[in-house]
């Protein structure tokens, strides 16, 4: 017998962005069927995914709101300071965040803890159900509904769905949405190390003629490796013999935190820029990768999906209250017009980055290492670009916003 759902939302792709909307709009009241074609066992192998992502303190505060916390604290690195490095130049930019503000930036999760506290927490909700691995075989989406047939043949009937499988999404094909897109021909390089001497919740970025390398602080003296070459000699390094390999990460790396040794594997991930050419369509809505996709150099990815997540939460469940149709043009346009100019924004600042760190020539060298100098010198433009980095610039939703200590 063919098994049907009623819902209000179906979210496909179940991952750390589909997870985050289905828990805030679950405890929000609003019923979510989620649908993700990957097995919760394999998507919590430790051998799965090697990424780690800085998480800002507006992502940290939803966290918390939701109950999710709790769950990850346990594994959290925690970003006090960062400090900004051009090659060789002797200038520098350091932003000392409990200086600033009296808080730490973020913190550093491994995106197998996310996983694990969204799937602990997600199929005990009561407005949610989890169904995985599945997929999406059919979606129609008419003016009054969204109807969809998953793998298994049952039947989801909804009034919006929202796309939260990827960069390649599924969903935004389905609706025939292009996207631009562009390669920057590099690769980044990701691998955990274990350092003889504590990092001291000090974050390193630093800007090498082949991309930025960043040690990114994680529990006791472990580092997350960001390690971004051309996609010319990524494959090679990857493909180094254990001494090798980490002869030359030491090059990068440096001896300031005394011996250093590779834990656990390595992997490498090509780096792209995209964006979809609309995020909304007739009851559907993009979400995260699936609208945006950007380089890694501001570690910034996930916080702005997080922030999707949040925004188009808070809009549904506001609507649902008021009892309209969480599916209708008003909520997507709201959500359009709310996440466009910060989405494009951070695309356009981290492409912007990337090339400039990538020029080689010598006026602009000097330019951009003058620059840093500068800024940090500048109490009011630091403490500007320290909230920026903490995701607490802009319209925030309200469960992503500082709250007064309790």
């Amino acid at each position: 017998m063919t098994k049907h759902l009623d819902t209000d939302v179906l979210i496909v792709g179940g991952g750390l962005v589909g997870g985050l909307s289905a828990c805030a709009l679950a405890r929000g009241g609003v019923n979510v069927v989620v649908v993700d074609a990957d097995d919760p066992d394999t998507l919590l192998n430790a051998a799965y995914d090697g990424r780690c992502s800085a998480i800002a303190r507006s992502v940290y505060n939803a966290f918390v709101s939701l109950g999710l916390w709790e769950h990850m604290e346990a594994e959290a690195g925690i970003i006090e300071d960062i400090r900004v490095t051009d090659g060789a130049s002797p200038l520098f930019l350091h932003f000392d965040s409990i200086d600033l503000v009296g808080v730490p930036f973020g913190y550093m999760l491994e995106n197998r803890t996310i996983r694990k506290a969204l799937l602990k927490i997600i199929p005990e909700l009561d407005h949610a159900t989890y169904l995985a691995p599945m997929k999406v075989s059919s979606l129609e989406r008419t003016p009054n509904e969204v109807n969809a047939t998953l793998s298994d043949g049952t039947t989801v009937k909804a009034k919006l769905v929202l796309g939260c499988d990827g960069r390649g999404s599924w969903v935004r094909r389905s609706a025939n949405i292009d996207i631009t897109k562009w390669s920057y021909d590099q690769t980044a390089i990701v691998c955990t190390v274990e350092t003889e001497k504590s990092h001291q919740n000090v974050a390193q970025e630093h800007f090498l003629p082949n991309g930025p390398f960043a040690i990114l602080p994680m529990p006791d003296k472990r580092s997350s490796i960001v390690w971004t070459e051309s996609s010319r000699n990524a494959p090679i390094l990857v493909g180094l013999n254990e001494e090798d390999f980490l002869a030359e990460l030491k090059e990068r790396f440096g001896d300031y935190l005394g011996e250093v040794k590779v834990v656990g594997p390595r992997w490498s991930y090509p780096l792209t820029l995209q964006f979809a050419k609309r995020s909304i369509d007739q009851r559907l809505a993009l979400v995260g990768d699936a609208s945006h996709g950007m380089h890694p150099v501001a570690g910034q990815g996930f916080n702005m999906g997080a922030r999707d997540a949040c925004a188009i939460a808070e809009l549904i469940i506001e609507a649902k209250k008021l009892g309209l149709d969480v599916g209708t043009g008003r909520v997507l346009e709201d959500y359009d017009r709310w996440r466009h100019f910060d989405n494009h924004l951070m695309l356009a600042s981290t492409d912007a980055i990337v090339k400039l760190f990538s020029n080689t020539v010598a006026p602009v060298r000097f330019a951009r290492d003058v620059g840093l100098a500068i800024v940090d010198k500048l109490p009011f433009a630091k403490k500007f670009f320290t909230r920026s980095a903490m995701g607490l610039v802009g319209e925030l939703p309200e469960m992503m916003k500082e709250r007064e200590a309790s």
